[in-house]
């Protein structure tokens, strides 16, 4: 069993990229246009403690054998963001498996955009060993009504891997992603439900308990593979481009109904 992390989070420098990539001045991104609806909905003290979910897959290099070392980076990382983000309470759950890693991480928006903007930097660095080799986003939520977990933990899964059977091999990729975000959140709740029976009951004998909630690897892989989940860069670009966005039309001088031949009466 490993150490849970209950406070967690990186350092002014990720906050200070990521502020710099979204703040525009002049601009308006999705981000902060979903931001302004909340603010003009809800008080400022309801707004600044608004709780949101991410859930990122990964994949790990098969000559990475100490797993842990995945488990002991973000462990580091969501220590140093908890430090600069002070009162976001950062929760979650990473699961190593042989060959994947699927985590959830639970906190303010800062924290999530920091989390996913150290991978997506972890990817752009060409390292001797990177942690991981493929990312992608399978959901994030805003707005959430309650956290699934109590802290924040990392567990290695020693499983093999499980074929998915034909029936949802053949089924599309949203039901994939359904049917996945159903069991992460299925997992969530049974951990709740045996937190609250044993305050001692280590994550280990909770997840073994409910092997049937333990997402096959097979189903991580076909969802790295599919086109509609973005990878982190994807996302980060998405949220932060304009809204407003200056069409090459606008830049022509004279204008386009100006160089149209006039109509005849």
């Amino acid at each position: 069993m490993h150490r849970p992390v209950k406070s967690l989070t990186g350092e002014a420098g990720g906050k200070s990229r990521l502020s710099k990539g979204l703040a525009r001045h002049d601009r308006t991104s999705m981000f902060h246009r979903q931001l302004e609806r909340s603010v003009i909905s809800s008080s400022k003290e309801e707004t600044k403690s608004l709780l949101h979910r991410t859930v990122l897959l990964s994949k790990m290099p098969p000559d990475l054998v100490d797993k842990r070392k995945v488990g002991g980076y973000y462990e580091s990382l969501l220590q140093r963001l908890q430090r600069f983000h002070q009162g976001d309470t950062i929760t979650g759950l990473l699961m190593l498996y042989p060959n994947y890693v699927i985590h959830v991480v639970e906190s303010s928006s800062d924290v999530l955009y920091s989390v996913i903007q150290d991978l997506s930097d972890m990817q752009k660095q060409q390292e001797e060993r990177p942690l991981h080799l493929d990312s992608k986003i399978l959901v994030m939520s805003h707005n959430i009504p309650s956290r699934l977990f109590q802290q924040w933990e990392y567990k290695v899964l020693n499983i093999s891997a499980k074929r998915l059977d034909d029936n949802l091999q053949r089924e599309p990729i949203e039901k994939i992603i359904s049917e996945t975000i159903t069991l992460l959140l299925k997992l969530g709740m049974h951990m709740q439900k045996k937190c609250k029976e044993s305050h001692n009951s280590p994550t280990d004998s909770v997840l073994d308990d409910a092997p049937e909630l333990i997402i096959p690897q097979n189903l991580i892989a076909r969802l790295l593979e599919a086109h509609e989940l973005l990878t982190p860069a994807q996302f980060l670009h998405n949220y932060g481009a304009p809204l407003n966005v200056i069409m090459d039309s606008e830049l022509v001088w004279p204008t386009l109904e100006n160089m149209l031949p006039a109509k005849r009466p």
